[in-house]
C-alpha cells in the first residue's frame, strides 16, 4: 500500500521506545535536527524498526509517518 502524503524525508532510526498500546520512535533526519513519531506498538512490530534501519518519513498533517526503505 502507497501512502498518500507527499512530503517526504530520508531518516535513521534513532531509538525506539516501545510501549503497550503506542510506541515513540525517534529518527535522525539530514534537513532537520531530529524528528519523532508516535505509532502503535502494532505498527512498530509490523515494521520491526531497529536502530539504524534507514526510513522514509512521511509528514502528513501532524503526524509523522516512518516507512522502511528496503
Amino acid at each position: 500500500m502507497r501512502p498518500g502524503a507527499r512530503n517526504k524525508i530520508v531518516g535513521t532510526v534513532k531509538s525506539v521506545k516501545k510501549g503497550d498500546v503506542m510506541s515513540l520512535i525517534k529518527f535522525d533526519v539530514v534537513s532537520a535536527d531530529e524528528l519523532s513519531s508516535v505509532i502503535t506498538t502494532e505498527s512498530a512490530d509490523e515494521l520491526d524498526l531497529k536502530e539504524g534501519d534507514q526510513v522514509e518519513l512521511v509528514i502528513k498533517a501532524i503526524h509523522v509517518l516512518p516507512i522502511k526503505r528496503e
